[in-house]
């Protein structure tokens, strides 16, 4: 077997734990890769990753080319197929490449009646390539490459940017680097950065970001010079406005919700290292990376395996000066990074996220003391989780006052897929009276 059917057939594996069995692509992708080499890995990725990006419109082009469904136990042919699809539609990979190795991945995939099945079908596709594309891309529905309940939400709310949106949610997102200015400088960091690969194009991020750059492509950040001392932690650059709003100083106690894996609690001791921080996660095996990520770091957090609705199982008592509340979301900001969360989400998971987040709130506010100041985020883009989730809050609380937290200074603060090349981020901030 090629290796370049054995990255085939792990990328249809995947594609099947996913769509079929609702396993996120973080869990299915090492499970299936650990026998791969580095190149190959990343090609299975690549795979899984455009093929979720572009699910509507590859299903459309193979139902031409099927004259039934392929179901149950063949059911990996289709999602072989689709790998297929993707490489001669969109990925550029050789034509006699694509087709012979998805081919190939019939035989490991133990399908091997069904090998000419698979190449009659690419074969097909390779001809009719350019009328089939210009026909389906055509269908609006198709190509914005969103389940419809997402799409028809996204556009009411956005009416005039939900193109944009679409469109940032189908390209790969940009890889930021947040310095750690505790261990190294920006300076010292690029000096090294550039020394080790002059490609990698260091890029300085707007204000208020003086500790972050972007890299020019993504890169396997444990091969980075200083990773190993902690000179830095990859974190989108929507995400670090979560500490920076808070503004933490030092002396103050500080508590950071649904902490996991840790980079906002890092940000703020970074911010504050004398700071009294408290990383709360209700799962205890994601605080494990916690404390692997602040060890790296170098620095030294309160890590708390707690439910932030039941403060009284956790709770000491202590009133804190200020709250982090990253809440849990639809992660419909993040699609960019995570284009399953476009195929594993429901609708109705909406609705029971928003009646927890108000929870969350609720929960959390007796503990912030008279004049402290809690920062509520999520990395959604859907109304009922952001600022109606917060108005709603403010209306409950007569004694929550909202603060200026966008630029113009509203108070709620939406960030779309995009925006300075970040995902898209909600960010609130409210002061207790």
């Amino acid at each position: 077997m090629s290796k370049g059917a054995a990255s085939r057939a792990a990328a249809a594996r995947i594609l099947v734990e996913v769509l079929e069995h609702g396993r996120s692509l973080t869990q299915a992708l090492p499970q299936h890769t650990e026998h791969l080499e580095g190149r190959d890995r990343a090609m299975v990725q690549s795979l899984c990753y455009g093929v979720l990006r572009q699910l509507p419109l590859l299903n459309a082009a193979l139902a031409e080319f099927l004259t039934k469904p392929l179901k149950k136990d063949l059911i990996i042919l289709h999602h072989l197929l689709l790998v297929g699809a993707y490489q001669l539609l969109f990925m550029g990979t050789s034509d006699h490449a694509a087709v012979a190795a998805t081919v190939e991945a019939t035989e490991t995939l133990k399908k091997r009646r069904q090998k000419g099945l698979v190449n009659a079908v690419l074969r097909n596709l390779q001809r009719q390539r350019e009328p089939l594309l210009t026909r389906v891309q055509a269908d609006a529905d198709l190509a914005h490459g969103h389940p419809r309940w997402l799409a028809d939400t996204i556009k009411a709310a956005y009416p005039t940017a939900a193109a944009d949106i679409f469109s940032a949610n189908n390209q790969q997102a940009q890889m930021w680097l947040r310095i750690n200015t505790q261990q190294t400088s920006v300076a010292a960091f690029t000096a090294a950065l550039t020394a080790f690969d002059p490609e990698l194009q260091v890029h300085d991020a707007p204000a208020p970001f003086a500790e972050t750059v972007q890299l020019r492509h993504a890169v396997d950040v444990r091969t980075l010079p200083g990773f190993a001392q902690g000179w830095f932690s990859v974190q989108d650059i929507a995400a670090q406005h979560a500490a920076h709003l808070l503004q933490p100083q030092n002396g103050e106690r500080i508590l950071d919700c649904c902490a996991a894996p840790g980079g906002k609690t890092a940000h703020l001791l970074e911010l504050a290292p004398q700071a009294s921080v408290h990383a709360l996660d209700i799962e205890p095996q994601r605080l494990q990376r916690v404390r692997e990520n602040l060890d790296r770091l170098q620095l030294n957090a309160t890590i708390i395996s707690g439910d932030a609705s039941s403060p009284d199982s956790w709770w000491d008592g202590q009133l804190y000066d200020r709250i982090l509340l990253d809440a849990p979301c639809s992660a419909t900001g993040v699609i960019r990074r995570h284009p399953d969360i476009k195929w594993l989400r429901r609708r109705k998971d909406i609705e029971q996220l928003a009646a927890l987040q108000s929870a969350l709130l609720d929960a959390l506010w007796p503990l912030l003391r008279p004049g402290g100041r809690l920062v509520y985020a999520t990395c959604s883009v859907l109304p009922v989780e952001n600022r109606q989730q917060v108005e709603a809050f403010l209306t409950r609380h007569s004694d929550a006052i909202g603060l200026p937290t966008a630029p113009d200074g509203a108070i709620c603060w939406q960030r779309l897929p995009g925006d300075q090349g970040g995902d898209g981020f909600f960010y609130a901030s409210v002061e207790k009276q």
